[in-house]
């Protein structure tokens, strides 16, 4: 065999072979480091999975559920961003779309002689308010403003706008209106020289659309309802009967959780509505829940109140498929009575039936039944066992009344949104010196004086969301801080405004109750919104949350 002489090979061809394999190595490599970070790297997930959801409430992997006096965290609280309703959403203004609106109203030829009438509706007006509004409210996402008005008096000017809190991490858009005196600055621009507080533009406030007719409040006064435009709770209408017979449904009878408490009922609820959707059915809900005497202002349970006071249906309706029970029932029965041949029915007796027996059932109906007696009847007992890793609780389908967080947004707006909070336990915790000793002691007024005086500035707004009935026992706070109670607030729910005649529609022309639940959610999410929070069983007290030997 002839060898190779390296003298006569051309230098090119080896050079081209010594670059080739070096970047066939370089190739491998990379791929081999491609393949390993695959493996290795796991992204999070930016909604939380329905498992995740579970251990947060559960703390283990076991869907009974356990039970828990704080308000209920609900879908707005795990969402990440607005964009989870993407038709919904606004881009929110910043300072850089503001500056440069500014630079270009600089360039609008203004007579210097003319500072002295203040034309509302010029648009740098609207940028020197968007400019003042930026600087005081850090914690606000400014989504949109209207052009302003005047405000009734030379120099001043009425706007309104659409915002959220930063805090709440939901799409839902909120409103305020504002009255601004303006001024001018350097080159005749104008300029913010004072504003009034939360809803005090009333020039700029949107007429609301009236319902006809009229509803009668508490002391025999007439009352013109309003509507929110922006709230469409409406029950969804099933159709024709061609329209029922083609749905699939899912109907389950009323169990144990009926008059259980409220986290007890949505625990079972979502478990429910998991089902549903596993199986791809429509649910048949109940809208009439019943409070436990644990919330409700009589202390007997109270049945009869609608979900829409407690949560958003809207979007409940926008994020499952759901059919109203009494529509369902008659349209039901309207369908036996004229038609021969019944519509297919499948009753399942016990939660042992699990969802994946029921899978691929072609009834147009699955109908569960609840029985037995307690705790076999609970509902969230069809979600236990082998079911636990089929079924997936969709918590991002429930939200809390945006009625209800008119409310926390009207509250924490009157605070300017600058205010810290605390949270102070007592009612019966504090009665029951066995399971928390230092409890009731902690959180006395001496006490509590000397603990928040060491985390709080002085003179700052203070909110104290608490159950504590006595409204003057945090008079002691009010030497060094500017206190505000929920009990405040009562305006807010009485029977001349909004929510109260919004609710009384819903409730047919009768009045209905601020409840304890309800207060518990306005509390709890104005809490969520404070700069700086304190806790009462991880700030306040050694005692733990669910008594002695539970931290």
């Amino acid at each position: 065999m002839k060898e190779l002489n390296p003298t006569t090979d051309p230098i090119g061809q080896n050079l081209i072979k010594v670059i080739s394999n070096v970047c066939f190595s370089v190739f491998v490599f990379s791929v081999l480091i491609c393949t390993v970070i695959a493996i290795v790297y796991q992204p999070p997930d930016p909604w939380e999975s329905s498992r995740a959801l579970t251990r947060v409430f559960t703390q283990f992997e076991n869907a009974t559920f356990q039970t828990d006096t704080s308000v209920l965290k609900t879908g707005e609280d795990f969402a990440v961003s607005p964009s989870a309703s993407p038709a919904a959403m606004t881009i929110p203004l910043t300072d850089a779309i503001i500056e440069k609106s500014a630079e270009s109203v600089q360039n609008l030829s203004r007579a210097c002689e003319d500072v002295n009438v203040v034309n509302c509706s010029d648009r740098g007006v609207l940028i020197a308010i968007q400019k003042f509004n930026m600087r005081l409210f850090k914690s606000i996402v400014f989504l949109e403003y209207q052009v302003p008005v005047d405000g009734g008096k030379s120099g001043e000017c009425d706007v309104a706008w659409r915002f959220r809190n930063k805090k709440e991490k939901s799409w839902r858009k909120y409103r305020d209106f504002r009255r601004f005196r303006i001024g001018y600055g350097e080159n005749c621009t104008y300029k913010v020289v004072g504003a009034k507080g939360w809803h005090s533009g009333l020039n700029a406030r949107r007429p609301r659309r009236r319902d006809n007719g009229t509803s009668r409040g508490d002391r025999g006064k007439v009352t013109a309802p309003f509507r929110d435009d922006e709230i469409n709770d409406t029950i969804p209408v099933l159709g024709s009967d061609t329209d029922f017979r083609k749905g699939r449904y899912l109907y389950y009878s009323r169990g144990g959780d009926y008059c259980k408490e409220m986290n007890h009922y949505i625990w079972s609820f979502l478990c429910a509505l998991g089902e549903a959707q596993y199986l791809n059915r429509t649910f048949v809900m109940d809208l009439s829940v019943c409070l436990s005497a644990t919330h409700s202002t009589s202390h007997k349970d109270e049945e009869g109140k609608d979900f829409r006071f407690y949560y958003d249906f809207e979007h409940l309706k926008e994020v499952t498929s759901i059919a109203e029970e009494s529509d369902f029932l008659r349209d039901w029965r309207r369908w036996n009575k004229s038609h021969k041949k019944k519509i297919p029915l499948r009753k399942v007796v016990s939660h042992k039936v699990t969802p994946m027996q029921l899978k691929n059932d072609k009834s147009t109906i699955i109908w569960r039944q609840f029985d037995a007696p307690e705790p076999e009847n609970y509902w969230y007992r069809v979600c236990e066992g082998p079911a636990a890793k089929h079924i997936q609780r969709p918590w991002h389908a429930l939200w809390k009344s945006k009625r209800l967080m008119n409310i926390v947004s009207e509250i924490s707006g009157q605070m300017d949104w600058d205010f810290d909070a605390v949270h102070v336990v007592r009612g019966e915790k504090a009665q029951n010196k066995e399971k928390w000793p230092h409890l009731d002691a902690d959180t006395m007024p001496d006490a509590l004086v000397a603990k928040l005086q060491g985390v709080i500035q002085p003179w700052r707004n203070l909110y104290i969301a608490t159950n504590e009935p006595f409204y003057n026992h945090f008079d002691k706070l009010r030497s060094h801080y500017k206190v505000h109670l929920l009990d405040d607030y009562k305006k807010l729910w009485g029977n001349t405004s909004e929510w109260y005649n919004e609710t009384m529609m819903l409730n047919g022309g009768h009045p209905v109750d601020f409840d304890g639940y309800m207060r518990v959610e306005v509390d709890t999410e104005v809490l969520y919104r404070a700069k700086t929070r304190v806790e009462t069983f991880y700030n306040l007290t050694k005692d733990c949350k669910d008594g002695i030997n539970t931290c």
